[in-house]
């Protein structure tokens, strides 16, 4: 038992990183967590409650919250089978999919809503055939959940196809090799082992979901009750009311935080 745990304390000597290192990863920790610190320590205490809970703040917390869940709803639907099609195919035209599918990932967000508009907008290339029924969606509560969506989805499929990759199909060729049908595999095997998976890229679109500013802002526009969430109340309130700012701040940092804690417990090892 010693020469074992010798022989293990020796591979952890052999991979420790040299100690320079710790001086940039030092740096790097700092200029994430310095700016989270010094805005927990300007927030109002004594106020806190009165901002975060004030008419407006109210309706913007609870409108992100609906919208943030439909659109994670949508990334549910949408993105489990642009996984499963990226996991499970080759080619170049897979490889050009995928990079279409994770471009929201780089993509401005502000370049986003105007994409969306000119797709959905009164005028847009669909929209206009849309409003010819009666269908308005610009600048619209359906326009804040699409514009989350297109924001959010390329989260949900990048970690499911991970995972999908890391499973394998062993199980899958085992399960069709004793009859099952396409969709009995996909319920009753595929999806039970990337269930952890699932859970981590839907909790990450919801958090994505929830903090997006840029592309609602120029597709939906901010109007109270209606378009205006969490992100689009904190940017106004941050000219008349800069404790209300920060206090919704700190609660988006919160849900974040809480947020990324479930992500990583769900992780399965192997999965980035």
């Amino acid at each position: 038992m010693s020469v074992l745990a010798g022989g293990t304390r020796g591979h952890r000597d052999a991979v420790r990183p040299p100690a320079w290192i710790l001086v940039p990863a030092s740096l790097g920790t700092a200029l994430v967590v310095l700016p989270l610190v010094a805005m927990l320590l300007s927030v109002d205490v004594a106020r806190f409650v009165p901002l975060v809970t004030s008419e407006s703040s109210r309706a913007a917390l609870l409108l992100s919250l609906r919208t943030a869940a439909a659109s994670t709803v949508l990334c549910i639907l949408l993105g489990v089978p642009m996984a499963l099609v990226l996991a499970r195919s080759t080619g170049r035209i897979v490889a050009v999919v995928r990079a279409l599918v994770l471009l929201p990932l780089v993509l401005p967000p502000v370049v986003g809503g105007l994409a969306l508009l000119y797709a959905f907008g009164r005028q847009g290339l669909l929209g206009e055939h849309l409003r010819a029924w009666g269908i308005d969606i610009a600048f619209t509560t359906t326009a804040v959940v699409l514009a989350q969506t297109f924001v959010a989805l390329p989260f949900l499929v990048i970690s499911l196809e991970g995972a999908l990759r890391t499973a394998g199909t062993r199980y899958e060729v085992v399960a069709a090799t004793l009859g099952a049908s396409p969709g009995t595999v996909l319920l009753r095997v595929t999806l039970p082992l990337v269930l952890p998976g699932l859970a981590s890229g839907a909790l990450l679109s919801f958090a994505r979901a929830l903090g997006e500013f840029g592309a609602t802002l120029t597709f939906a526009g901010s109007l109270q009750g209606v378009t205006r969430t969490l992100p689009l109340e904190i940017y106004l309130q941050r000219e008349t009311d800069p404790d209300a700012a920060v206090a919704l701040s700190l609660v988006l940092i919160v849900v974040a935080i809480v947020i990324v804690i479930l992500t990583r417990s769900r992780r399965p090892a192997g999965v980035l």
